[in-house]
């Protein structure tokens, strides 16, 4: 399987050079040439079907003959080796908890892929593969976890200063080794900048081998495909075979994921495009007008993205034709308060904790359940990141409800290694150079 890039289709690259080289030269963002679609009889019977083994079907079709079968198996067996149950609150409305994995965020899937991926096709001898990553808060503590000590391999991680939780900061800021982490002093925009900018620099590219492990990179949009099958699966054993998706939606990684996984075969009646107040495609959903947006710091800080890269992708599949976007997305976009409003709410029916990011998910789908009630589709929305790396969103009552895990515990006391520097490019570009 070939990969182009969506600003230029004729430009096409096998899996191995989209995975090290993440952005093409001419700023666009690599896709698969051709979308497979999976064969009725697996998607019929998905419920029979363990999560690493929906992994390797649909990752072995889109992938194919770029790595060998025996090979993707032991990659996946080795990166999904963690649950992500779908939960029932009520009839029809369904948790899917993606924050089982070391991180405790539903970005392990692509990062612990990734990771291994890289590591599998780095051979001995090979130039140190420099991977930048910009986060608004859980991509970088799964791409540190993920990447964490393995081989010929250098991490760095922007952040931005001040818009990231103790917790989250705590995981970017205290590994050592092979991972670096880099204060911003801006938003989360700005970081991504700093990073697209890095890819397109003649002098750096000559000195590094750059990569990314942002969504930008193909191979961690792939592995989140794989959660959506298997939460397909977990209704089929319920005896339900109709569902909505709600999905918190910051840079639109997790969401486009889902529609990769749509355009696979999977049968999703509604994506349910769940914002915080960075509301720029509910915006255009709403009014067929594309206006990317300066980022708004909220409670929900994963999602504080003004100019979400992955939207691109999610535009080419339907070649930007507004009116079939707006019959599979809807769009929908909550304040802070409406937030905090919605993780009580979440509480005080099912006796359960979201983070802020997945309160918003809640939201939307109640919204579209109460405006489609001759529905029957099974509605769930996503769990994008354990409660505890947010403890000072929550109300007494809800905090003590939440078990913190053994991992956060033993950060605690970890002395911070992160660096501090301004949101300009010279002053990024010079450190880089000066900490090759």
């Amino acid at each position: 399987m070939n990969f182009y890039s969506t600003n230029n289709p004729k430009v096409q690259v096998p899996f191995k050079d989209a995975v090290f080289n993440s952005l093409p030269q001419d700023g666009g963002l690599y896709m698969p040439v051709s979308i497979p679609k999976l064969s009725e009889d697996f998607i019929n019977n998905l419920d029979k079907y363990t999560l690493p083994e929906i992994a390797f079907e649909v990752a072995k079709n889109i992938l194919a003959g770029s790595i060998p079968e025996k090979d993707l198996k032991a990659i996946i067996d080795d990166a999904i080796n963690f649950d992500a149950p779908v939960v029932k609150l009520e009839e029809d409305v369904y948790v899917l908890e993606l924050f089982h994995g070391p991180s405790l965020a539903f970005k392990d899937f692509g990062a612990r892929f990734m990771s291994r991926v890289m590591s599998y096709f780095l051979r001995d001898g090979e130039k140190m593969l420099d991977v930048l990553v910009a986060t608004s808060g859980d991509t970088g503590g799964a791409v540190a976890l993920g990447f964490l000590g393995v081989p010929n391999t250098r991490v760095t991680i922007l952040y931005p200063k001040g818009k990231v939780s103790p917790i989250q900061e705590q995981q970017l800021t205290t590994n050592g080794q092979n991972i670096r982490a880099i204060e911003v002093d801006g938003t989360f925009d700005d970081c991504q900048a700093l990073v697209k900018a890095a890819f397109v620099d003649t002098e750096l590219n000559a000195q590094f081998r750059l990569t990314s492990a942002n969504s930008i990179n193909i191979a961690r949009l792939i592995p989140q495909t794989f959660y959506y099958f298997n939460a397909y699966a977990q209704l089929l054993r319920q005896g339900k075979s109709e569902v909505v998706f709600s999905v918190p939606s910051g840079n639109f990684g997790n969401i486009g994921a889902g529609i990769l996984a749509w355009k696979m075969g999977l049968p999703v009646k509604q994506f349910l495009a769940a914002t915080n107040a960075n509301d720029t495609v509910p915006e255009y959903l709403n009014t067929g007008i594309y206006q990317a947006k300066p980022s708004v710091a909220t409670l929900s800080n994963a999602m504080d993205v003004g100019a979400p890269s992955n939207w691109v992708r999610i535009s080419h599949l339907f070649e930007d034709k507004l009116g079939d976007l707006k019959k599979l997305i809807t769009g929908y976009t909550y304040n802070d308060a409406q937030t905090l409003e919605s993780i009580e709410a979440v509480f005080a029916q099912y006796n359960y904790v979201v983070c802020p990011h997945t309160a918003i998910a809640w939201r939307a789908l109640k919204a579209w359940q109460l405006h489609h009630p001759e529905s029957k589709a099974a509605g769930i929305f996503l769990s994008t990141a354990h409660p505890c790396k947010f403890p000072e969103v929550f109300a007494p009552e809800i905090s003590t409800k939440i078990v913190v895990p053994a991992s956060v515990l033993e950060m605690e006391g970890k002395a911070s290694l992160s660096v501090p520097l301004g949101k300009g490019f010279d002053g990024f570009k010079a450190w880089l150079l000066g900490n090759g």
